[in-house]
């Protein structure tokens, strides 16, 4: 084989696997985390997790970046309350939104929400990548669920959430 010849495919070949490296789109990703209510906050009253009781969710979700912008979300979140030597799941949270990439690992996610308790309202996060690796990432959040209905004050929560994404 000529000198041209061995040039231009080693140019194909490197091409060609330069072109697989990159991101495609629609990209589809997957992420657990633990999400801790702090403080919520209401007309009637202030209550504060771990001080009376301990709240956890588990946001489990796929994430549709539709590009390295702009994408879909779909999770769901279980929540368990322990409280005076008991413990149950309270609440299942239908959790769809919209992902803004802001750069620098951080990410907006705008949600609606939609409880099994018969609550809804919206929850607005950022979210910031801390660790990333060729396989997952690590990232920590902080979710503002504002919440209405079910004969119950509109209420506001400031939470911290970490978790993996894959």
């Amino acid at each position: 084989m000529n000198l041209l010849k061995r040039f231009f495919i080693l140019a194909f070949f490197a091409l060609s696997t330069s072109f697989y490296a990159q991101t495609t789109y629609p990209k589809i990703t997957g992420y657990f985390g633990i999400m801790h209510p702090i403080v919520t906050i209401s007309n009637e009253q202030t209550t504060l997790n771990f001080r009376d009781y301990y709240a956890v969710g588990f946001p489990t979700g796929i994430n549709i970046w539709k590009s390295s912008k702009i994408g879909f979300s779909f999770e769901i979140v279980p929540n368990i309350k322990a409280e005076d030597g008991h413990d149950k799941v309270t609440n299942i949270l239908f959790h769809p939104g919209v992902l803004v990439a802001l750069g620098n690992g951080y990410t907006f996610a705008g949600r609606a929400a939609f409880e099994s308790s018969g609550r809804y309202g919206f929850t607005p996060v950022l979210n910031k990548t801390v660790i990333k690796s060729d396989n997952c990432s690590y990232f920590v959040a902080v979710p503002l669920p504002v919440r209405f209905g079910n004969d119950h004050p509109a209420t506001f929560t400031v939470g911290f959430q970490f978790g993996i994404a894959f």
